[in-house]
């Protein structure tokens, strides 16, 4: 295991403005450190515990001092983003996907109607006509709630898949019993979020598993959980980001180029920042393979000092503990 001294010395703590609100969120806060193989990142969520947080830290250190396996591919197609925003806002934000030919849409947003909802998926289809809309309630909504949500959003047309609708395994479970196929069901939270992320196989909860590189602590822990779930049930796998900086998107990226039958990813969310640590710029609505590398002026320009950076290197010490 890698000293904690070293990775809070090669420690750099960075705030990236938003240009949206997403997550609740209009900055997002991260750690990220340079290893012998290249640069690793640490940005749980605040409101994580340490023990969940441990495996954003174990990735970002696979990432700084192991590398990444060898992709199958040197570009990943992605979905366009779009978050709980009005339906009139909805162009602006497809504009920053150029060539994406799906679309995954924040519906179930706190304070919001599903009104709302069906006006933004609306514009989406309309803004893309042809495209594929996938839906992510990111577990908003009681079973009563998402089957009555879902039925009304399929009058609209068909979905690619509706993510996370419920919040528990056992709901999932129940919604996809109800619907029937009519639409498929994702499941993100209740894999990334759970003790044993093949409750969703055991319980036939869900069609499509969303994974994302941090919370399950790295590149090769999702493609060990992504070949389990299809072995054991023939879910399909879409990867997808954490709302991460330039630096964890190469993680992300790379996960997903090594999956033999994944889907279009959720990694087109560079876009968001206002600023970031890098690029991975979206031709034709797919990213090509690489790793960034921060530059010392793009680093300097986003850097936090001061208390937030010592609340970040306490709670890297902290996970640090937790490793293996």
């Amino acid at each position: 295991m890698v000293d904690v001294d070293e990775l809070v010395a090669a420690a750099r703590v960075v705030r990236l403005p938003m240009r949206v609100r997403f997550r609740g969120i209009t900055t997002r806060e991260a750690v990220v450190f340079e290893g012998p193989e290249g640069w690793g990142e640490f940005g749980p969520f605040p409101e994580y515990g340490d023990a969940e947080a441990a495996h954003w830290l174990r990735a970002g250190i696979e990432a700084a001092y192991l590398g990444f396996p060898e992709p199958l591919r040197t570009a990943v197609p992605v979905n366009a983003t779009v978050p709980a925003v009005p339906p009139d806002r909805v162009p602006e934000v497809l504009a920053r996907f150029p060539g994406c030919r799906v679309a995954k849409v924040k519906v179930a947003e706190a304070g919001q109607a599903l009104a709302q909802d069906l006006d933004r998926v609306a514009a989406v289809r309309e803004a893309m006509p042809g495209g594929a809309v996938r839906v992510d309630a990111n577990g908003g909504w009681t079973i009563d709630q998402a089957e009555r949500a879902l039925l009304r959003l399929l009058e609209g047309g068909p979905l690619d898949y509706a993510e996370q609708p419920c919040a528990t395994v056992e709901e999932l479970a129940e919604v996809r019993r109800r619907l029937d196929g009519a639409c498929e069901i994702a499941a993100d939270e209740s894999i990334r979020r759970a003790d044993d992320p093949m409750r969703v196989a055991e319980l036939a909860a869900a069609d499509v598993a969303v994974v994302k590189v941090a919370p399950l602590g790295g590149v090769r822990a999702v493609l060990d959980v992504a070949a389990a779930l299809k072995a054991a049930a023939g879910v399909r796998v879409t990867v997808s980001s954490a709302l991460d900086t330039a630096v964890g998107l190469s993680a992300g990226i790379a996960a997903a180029a090594c999956i033999p039958d994944g889907n279009a990813a959720g990694l087109g969310t560079g876009g968001f920042f206002a600023a970031d640590l890098g690029e991975h710029p979206l031709v034709d609505g797919a990213l090509r393979v690489r790793a960034v590398a921060p530059t010392e002026e793009r680093l300097a320009a986003v850097e936090v000092t001061g208390e937030r950076r010592d609340w970040w290197l306490d709670r890297l010490r902290r996970c640090h503990t937790l490793l293996p």
